[in-house]
């Protein structure tokens, strides 16, 4: 199943594609935005033939059956029980994020948003007119680990907000128990909500690691939190434009709702993209399995490539199909520019916090893997 799924290429050239059209009509293989190469589970493809075959594209509301699977899902996964009037519908997770810094934190107040980190995080508190205070993620042991002691000496009395990115982009890290209870114990301490966009919580590649909502650790992270989940990433519909918030305290939800109104689009735009949540959702469960099977190889087979090339150093990802890989290259101050001349376009380390690195979607055939490696690996040795 996974060869077939997953290693069919499938032309993507003159489809408007956000990936490939950004270099279109040359010689460079896109893996950059996390964006994956395959065709959707066929469940979810069969669901939108079904709904478009109706004729009638009007204002549809979020499903009864979508939200009760919903429910059940995160409750079967990770033994988390919510109830279904605690999900507001969004069209996207970055205007949710957006709407989030706005609803929670005053303008001129501060909003701790980790860095390097997925690049709304760092665009949503200036875009809101808020002040951003940082938490940086620092190499230790092999590992990737929170500066729980500069937040301490640097935090604000006027902060208000934790914005957390679990499992982390573009690092991979997938927080643990022991990690979480930290967090909670530093929200409740400076009475802090925090935002927690775990979208990626359904892609773990580390069978040692378990995703554990950051709203389940405790009662005050469950009454003092917005959860942010969407079948985009795990099930490649981001271009159908479906998320989900959960936010159990119904204080924080009426304002979270009201500050949104007006600004992003009501739940009842959503149509196609109810009808592949529930799609996804219902029916897609062996498509994931054999999508982490997949990716998991494409990791393994990725990560010895970059151990075995000059200058690039990799920390193994415990989750999603994002390789954070540092570049130390002599005289090579902007790795995405040097890789992207060896016709391999990667994004900029930059946009997430640090220029040192460059992001590789492996979310591809393993044969355009290969091939996007063997620039890479020609390319440095030709320095």
């Amino acid at each position: 199943m996974t060869s077939t799924l997953f290693n069919t290429p499938i032309d993507r050239r003159n489809t408007s594609s956000l990936k490939w059209d950004k270099y279109k009509d040359q010689d460079i293989i896109p893996m950059w935005v996390a964006d994956m190469d395959f065709r959707s589970p066929p469940e979810i493809i069969d669901a939108l033939h079904k709904r478009i075959d109706h004729g009638v594209f009007g204002y549809t509301k979020a499903p009864e059956s979508l939200e009760q699977i919903v429910v059940e899902r995160l409750n079967n996964l990770y033994d988390w029980p919510i109830e279904q009037q605690w999900l507001d519908w969004t069209p996207g997770l970055v205007s949710a994020l957006n709407v989030a810094v706005r609803c929670c934190a005053e303008e001129g107040e501060h909003v701790i948003v980790p860095m390097p980190v997925y690049y709304p995080f760092l665009l949503a508190p200036p875009l809101g007119n808020r002040q951003m205070l940082q938490i940086f993620w620092r190499r230790k042991d092999g590992n990737w680990e929170l500066d729980w002691d500069w937040l301490e000496s640097h935090i604000t009395d006027d902060t208000r907000l934790f914005m957390l990115c679990n499992p982390q982009n573009p690092n991979g890290r997938v927080l643990t128990r022991d990690e979480l209870e930290k967090l909670e114990e530093f929200c409740r301490r400076h009475n802090l909500v925090a935002c927690s966009d775990e979208v990626h919580c359904d892609l773990i590649l580390d069978r040692s690691s378990q995703h554990i909502p950051y709203a389940s650790i405790s009662d005050y992270a469950r009454d003092n939190s917005i959860t942010l989940m969407s079948p985009s990433k795990t099930f490649n519909v981001a271009g159908l434009g479906c998320a989900f918030a959960v936010i159990p305290n119904p204080e924080l939800r009426e304002r979270f709702r009201r500050t949104r109104k007006g600004i992003v689009p009501d739940p009842d735009n959503m149509l196609v993209g109810y009808t592949a949540a529930e799609a996804a959702y219902t029916h897609g469960e062996p498509w994931r399995q054999a999508l982490l099977e997949h990716l998991r190889e494409n990791h393994d087979y990725l990560l010895q490539r970059i151990k075995g090339m000059p200058y690039l150093d990799m920390i193994p990802h415990q989750a999603t199909y994002l390789a954070w890989i540092q570049c130390d290259i002599p005289d090579v101050k902007r790795p995405q520019e040097f890789f992207e001349q060896a016709g391999v376009g990667l994004s900029p380390g930059a946009v997430f916090g640090d220029a040192r690195y460059v992001r590789l979607n492996f979310g591809c055939p393993k044969a355009t893997l290969e091939q996007g490696l063997d620039r890479m690996e020609q390319a440095l040795k030709e320095l």
